[in-house]
């Protein structure tokens, strides 16, 4: 019979052995998970989220991408990744990266580079419609062959301002819709309820204004610094940078060429390779006065393309200026119509002091009667008791002396103008 193998010999579980040293957890193949490329296991902080990726030519794709990829891909810090997080609400911010632009304008959230947009894929109206909008205009222009001056990300980054200006308008007008009855109705009959109303909707008004001027901020910031908008135009950056790789491309490959003509120094030399060094050094030259060239169209052209980012972002900033302009009429109108409630008040609360001072006189002069009726009540010893005519006199003075005192009291308090003519 032949010998039948150890199956807890070392050569059968070579896997086990190196794991079981290393320390490391098996699979059932005898591999270990740790640094397996397939092994599905997300690592702790790096959960991937959906994106939507829109292309140059109006093309959208879903996908999968964690947050250091989108770093890695985009050439952002982490910092910069919290704008575009759902779970908390920052304030309206456009900022300009070496090559990405990091916007978030309403429920309007993306990342816009020289080729492509990135957005998170959500459900909300807004992205959804960014997205859409988006798509058709690059694929009508790809169509058409519409030739556009404004490069890629400022075609993304118009219509996100473009989507949130409207948005924000639309707010306003459906506040003012709200408002104006609301106040309307307040000012002919003031209740509590109308005023708990009033109270809420210029709650909504304040925060709507914070809004609008936030982004009102963010763009004028923007239009009086010229070098975050040049560090904005990501298309010119990119060309810049690859024909700068292509003159070092050329550059090399003029060193390669001039290096394989270079001869001994005691061999003769020949016409040819002095021919051949020329050459070489004026392909160089020559390569040196276009990447100069080069840079000189470039460095103009970004001049030029910055007056186009600030009067683009000046025409939006118009329109936002216009919305906060409405608020502000529409605070005014508020304000004019509390005024105009406190003026009601006023005057009904004058009207009430005016009823008490009658009231107080009238007070006074009955109590003045009271006196004499209280005197005469009295058991005294005179003969004006005898006669029973005599009270009835006493009764008549009393009560016309006290009609005029009274009448007087009227005459004084409106010849100090207490009370209206």
């Amino acid at each position: 019979m032949g010998e039948q193998p150890d199956p807890f010999s070392t050569s059968t579980l070579p896997d086990f052995i190196s794991s079981q040293k290393i320390g490391r957890p098996v699979t059932l193949e005898g591999q270990s998970n740790r640094g397996h490329p397939y092994s599905g296991l997300k690592k702790r902080g790096q959960s991937s989220r959906s994106w939507v990726k829109i292309d140059e030519n109006g093309n959208s794709t879903v996908l999968e991408l964690d947050k250091a990829t989108i770093m890695k891909r985009c050439s952002l810090p982490s910092r910069d990744l919290r704008l575009l997080d759902p779970l908390f609400i920052y304030p309206s911010s456009i900022l300009g990266r070496e090559r990405a632009i990091v916007v978030s304008l309403e429920k309007i959230r993306c990342i816009i580079t020289a080729e492509e947009v990135i957005l998170m894929n959500a459900r909300d109206a807004s992205v959804v419609q960014y997205q859409s909008e988006l798509c058709k205009r690059l694929q009508s222009n790809q169509n058409l062959n519409l030739k556009d001056d404004l490069p890629f990300e400022f075609k993304a980054l118009e219509l996100v301002l473009e989507l949130s200006c409207l948005s924000l308008d639309a707010q306003v007008n459906e506040l003012e819709m709200e408002v104006y009855p609301v106040l309307d109705e307040l000012a002919s009959n003031i209740s509590t309820l109308n005023l708990e109303h009033v109270r809420r909707l210029k709650g909504r008004l304040l925060a709507l204004t914070q809004k609008v001027q936030k982004v009102c901020d963010e763009i004028e910031h923007l239009m009086d610094d010229d070098d975050d908008m040049a560090e904005m135009y990501l298309t010119e950056k990119k060309e810049r940078s690859e024909a700068h790789a292509s003159v070092e491309l050329e550059d090399n490959l003029d060193d390669d060429f001039g290096s394989s003509g270079i001869v001994s120094k005691s061999a003769p030399v020949s016409p040819v390779g002095s021919t051949s060094g020329n050459l070489g050094k004026l392909q160089r030259a020559f390569s040196s006065v276009v990447g100069s060239h080069r840079s000189l169209l470039s460095s103009f052209s970004t001049g030029e393309n910055i007056d186009q980012l600030e009067m683009l972002l000046e025409a939006y900033f118009v329109v936002v200026d216009n919305t906060l302009s409405k608020l502000s009429s529409l605070k005014e109108y508020i304000d004019d119509t509390e005024d105009l409630i406190n003026i009601k008040l006023g005057n009904v609360q004058n009207q009430l002091i005016q009823f008490q001072l009658l009231l107080t006189a009238a007070t006074f002069v009955a109590a003045i009667f009271a006196a004499v009726t209280a005197v005469f009540g009295m058991n005294l010893q005179d003969s004006v008791f005898k006669d029973p005519t005599m009270f009835q006199w006493v009764l008549l003075v009393t009560g016309i002396g006290c009609g005029l005192l009274y009448f007087g009291f009227v005459l004084y308090f409106k010849h100090k103008k207490v009370f209206p003519l």
